[in-house]
């Protein structure tokens, strides 16, 4: 009772759209959850109808290219990504992995995977920060899916900034040779879902599914939260 009485008087605020939510919501309210722009892409699978699919046709060979939502810049899966990255919103990364892990699971995917590695992010960036966005996103996944996560398989030896203003070029020369596999062994065979927070060009992507196909891994495929 008195649990409901603080719901009441200081109700939680959806991470989308700021406003109050009602009891029973949680991070996301009900009608933002409509409202998102979901990809759909897992019901394409690896086709031609996948646009994330063909991102990576004739530059990695990607098993599976995935994006829960698509990105929309002053919208809401802006906000909610401003709010991963930079207010600490953890928890919201491990939601919106769990319900998108819960989707693929359904959709039979979880058999395709024997690994869960999220992109890393520079260590002096990971101190800064306190968390790896793209680590929490995987946390939800690897849990709904029932897939082992393996969070510190890759390293990103440079830090290259932001990606935001840059084109697909200097995108990719700013991440090749960037990241360095660190437990090739336990890679070695496995097919492995690679984790990001945002795809834009792919070219992040690209560089770690290169790394971790040159380190002995199966083959690799991809997701991220949102795609622009």
């Amino acid at each position: 009772m008195f649990e409901d009485l603080i719901s009441l008087l200081f109700p939680e605020s959806c991470y989308a759209c700021d406003g109050a939510m009602a009891r029973g919501e949680k991070y996301i309210c009900t009608n933002c959850s409509i409202k998102l722009p979901y990809t759909d892409s897992h019901v394409h699978g690896a086709t031609e109808l996948n646009p994330f699919q063909r991102r990576f046709w004739g530059k990695v060979p990607v098993r599976f290219a995935f994006s829960y939502l698509h990105f929309m810049p002053k919208g809401r899966v802006q906000r909610l990504l401003h709010k991963l990255k930079y207010k600490g919103a953890q928890e919201l990364g491990e939601h919106l992995g769990q319900r998108y892990g819960s989707l693929l699971f359904d959709h039979h995917y979880a058999a395709h995977f024997d690994l869960i590695v999220p992109v890393p992010l520079h260590k002096d960036k990971l101190r800064r920060r306190g968390y790896n966005q793209s680590e929490c996103f995987a946390r939800g996944l690897s849990g709904s899916m029932a897939l082992p996560l393996q969070a510190h398989a890759i390293r990103r030896t440079i830090d290259t900034g932001t990606q935001t203003r840059k084109n697909r070029l200097d995108r990719w020369q700013n991440v090749e040779e960037v990241f360095q596999v660190s437990q090739g062994q336990m890679l070695h065979g496995k097919r492995i879902l690679l984790v990001d927070d945002v795809m834009t060009t792919g070219a992040t992507l690209e560089a770690c599914a290169v790394a971790l196909l040159a380190a002995g891994a199966q083959e690799v495929s991809v997701v991220a939260i949102a795609a622009a």
